[in-house]
């Protein structure tokens, strides 16, 4: 009968070790795989700000469209202002202008037309990606939107937001940690997961990872 206990008392030992270790790990776990996609999340947020940021200053305003923004990206142009030469100290107290320097070939000033695509990613990106939060065996795409917000001082300003929810982010992790995070974020009156931008104010088109 001694033995029989003392056999049980082991089993139960090991039980509750394991547990503990489990309550310890568990959480580690957790939080390693949601940096994992927060950084993965974030990356692809910043290819979006930059698509956005290229659109308005070729159209001055942002888009609230996937299919306007990644179309932009694959096949619009932007202006680029190719500089040869600097006036120098002798062209300036000689009276010279830039203009008129132009005029006479000592610097060149040429407006070209260069493709979004390479010039704001690189060649072999793939834009109809832009729009899919990173997440593994998940089809989901990110929700945009863009607005135009006037300022205390009477100043309409072009905004644009990109965001996605925590929900989607962390789909497959454990459940109650999302719950718990979200409540956290609730808590604290901030977004329950990662987004760019703003639609109701001003930020600078920052991240609020930032």
């Amino acid at each position: 009968m001694k033995t029989i206990l003392q056999i049980v008392l082991a089993i139960v030992a090991v039980g509750l070790a394991y547990l503990i270790y489990q309550g310890i790990q568990h959480p580690i776990e957790f939080e390693k795989a949601r940096e994992a996609r927060y950084q993965a999340t974030i990356e692809k947020l910043k290819e979006v700000r930059k698509a956005e940021l290229a659109y308005r200053e070729v159209y001055g305003r942002f888009t609230g469209s996937w299919d306007t923004l990644i179309d932009f990206v694959k096949y619009d142009s932007l202006r680029n202002v190719r500089k040869i030469g600097e006036l120098t100290d002798s062209m300036i107290e000689a009276g010279l202008t830039e203009r008129k320097a132009m005029r006479l070939g000592l610097i060149i000033r040429d407006t070209i037309r260069a493709s979004v695509l390479e010039t704001v990613f690189g060649p072999g990106y793939n834009a109809d990606q832009l729009k899919y939060i990173p997440v593994p065996d998940t089809v989901a795409e990110f929700g945009l939107g863009a607005n135009i917000i006037m300022t205390g001082s009477g100043i309409q300003v072009p905004v644009f937001e990109a965001k996605a929810h925590n929900n989607i982010i962390l789909r497959g992790l454990d459940k109650q940690f999302v719950i718990n995070l979200n409540e956290q974020r609730r808590l604290n009156e901030k977004y329950p997961g990662l987004k760019v931008g703003s639609l109701t104010e001003t930020v600078n088109n920052s991240g609020n990872w930032e």
